[in-house]
């Protein structure tokens, strides 16, 4: 499967914003953000022209990186999104935000959303009592995300279980440490999405 194998560091220097790629560095004196914060390159630092279409493409750019979905993948939940009822930009997000990957990460089981990407592929979780090990598969309200028996006392998982409630969590999912459980209580509202990104533009992107 294709995916991303840069430094992950460029690609918030090159959206000008943290967008916590890589967890607790995200938060710390080493990140190269604190140092760097302008874009990566020979011209990282020179003044660019920003167009309108420049303004959407970076908002597009933010949202695919900030869930870890290549271009081919965006486009298909964006059209999916526009079949939808409702603000096609907010639905979108809703589909981004309940991919299993993401909600094993706002759950605080992992510290990345690459983490929790990597710890779904390897199979450690269970979805209704099924094994799903499918980043992309999208959890529906009331479902219950559990970690393996046996995986439980993998490290990822002790460290995630030691640190429980050290990170904000949505109110639409609510993690169990206890029983390694996670609750899907219901499908994210735009309000309770806290990703920095304007929507709109990415629908005007690809609505032109």
């Amino acid at each position: 499967m294709a995916r991303y194998t840069g430094a992950d560091c460029k690609r918030c220097r090159r959206e000008k914003m943290k967008l916590f790629l890589k967890g607790s560095k995200c938060d710390g004196p080493k990140c190269p953000f604190e140092s760097r914060p302008f874009p990566p390159g020979q011209h990282g630092r020179g003044r660019t022209k920003e167009t309108e279409y420049l303004l959407q493409h970076r908002e597009k750019q933010k949202a695919r990186r900030v869930y870890g979905v290549l271009e081919k993948q965006f486009r298909g939940y964006y059209e999916e999104a526009v079949t939808k009822p409702g603000k096609t930009g907010e639905v979108l997000l809703q589909i981004l935000e309940t991919r299993l990957d993401n909600v094993v990460y706002r759950a605080g089981y992992a510290a990345s959303r690459d983490a929790a990407r990597q710890l779904v592929k390897h199979g450690h979780f269970l979805v209704n009592g099924k094994k799903v090990d499918i980043p992309s598969y999208r959890v529906r309200e009331h479902d219950i995300i559990a970690v393996r028996e046996k995986s439980r006392e993998m490290t990822p998982f002790v460290v995630a279980q030691a640190q429980a409630g050290s990170r904000p969590v949505p109110a639409w999912v609510e993690p169990i440490p206890a029983e390694m459980k996670i609750l899907v209580h219901a499908l994210p509202a735009r309000a309770v999405i806290d990703t920095q990104v304007q929507e709109q533009l990415i629908v005007e992107l690809y609505s032109k």
